[in-house]
C-alpha cells in the first residue's frame, strides 16, 4: 500500500469520487438548513480557481492510485488562509486519514506563506470538531444550549511561523567564539 499527496484541482477526475460523496454527506446532514434561500449549495459557493496558488491550494491523498482523502485552502485574508472541502472516503474512515490531510494542508499552507488557519464546519458534524480540537485548534464559538441549533462552528490556529535567523554582528559573532 503506497501513499501520497499530490497538488491538484477541484477538476482533477481523481478528485470527483470524494467531492460526490462529500456533497451527498453536506446534503443529507443538513438538507437546507445552513442555506438561506436563494444562496447555491455548499459545494458550488467556491469556483476552483479559488483553491490554486498563489492563494490557495487543492491536494489529494492518494492510497496506491486511488483518491482516499482530500482538502483545500484559500485567502481568508492576507495572513489567514481558510481551509475547506477536508474530507476522506466513507469506506475507510478512522484510519487517520483525516489527520494526514490536514497536516499536510497546514504545512502548505505555512510553506504559502500564512500565519493563521480559519475554518468552519457544521452543527452535525462531531467528528469535524473533534479532529480540529485535537489539532489544537480554538473554537471561535460558544456551546448552544441546544446541540441542535443550525449553525456554522468557527475555528482557528495561529501558526509557527519559520523565521530566518537574526543576522549576528561581526563583533559579536568574535565574542562568542571566545
Amino acid at each position: 500500500m503506497r501513499e501520497a499527496f499530490v497538488y491538484t484541482t477541484p477538476l482533477d477526475p481523481r478528485a470527483q469520487p470524494l467531492l460526490d460523496e462529500l456533497a451527498f454527506e453536506y446534503d443529507s446532514r443538513y438538507g437546507d438548513v445552513l442555506r438561506e434561500p436563494g444562496e447555491p449549495r455548499e459545494m458550488e459557493r467556491y469556483p476552483a480557481h479559488l483553491f490554486a496558488p498563489p492563494h490557495g491550494n487543492f491536494v489529494l491523498l492518494l492510497r496506491d492510485g486511488v483518491a482516499v482523502g482530500g482538502g483545500a485552502f484559500m485567502r481568508h485574508d492576507e495572513r489567514t488562509a481558510e481551509l475547506k472541502r477536508m474530507w476522506t472516503h466513507s469506506a475507510l474512515r478512522r484510519q487517520g486519514l483525516a489527520s494526514k490531510v490536514l497536516l499536510e494542508l497546514e504545512a502548505q499552507v505555512r510553506r504559502q506563506g500564512y500565519e493563521r488557519i480559519y475554518l468552519t464546519t457544521g452543527f452535525r458534524q462531531p467528528e469535524a470538531v473533534g479532529l480540529y480540537l485535537g489539532h489544537g485548534y480554538t473554537a471561535l464559538f460558544d456551546p448552544p444550549e441546544d446541540p441542535e441549533t443550525p449553525r456554522k462552528l468557527p475555528f482557528e490556529k495561529q501558526l509557527q511561523v519559520a523565521r530566518p535567523p537574526a543576522r549576528i554582528a561581526p563583533q559579536q559573532a568574535e565574542a562568542v567564539q571566545r
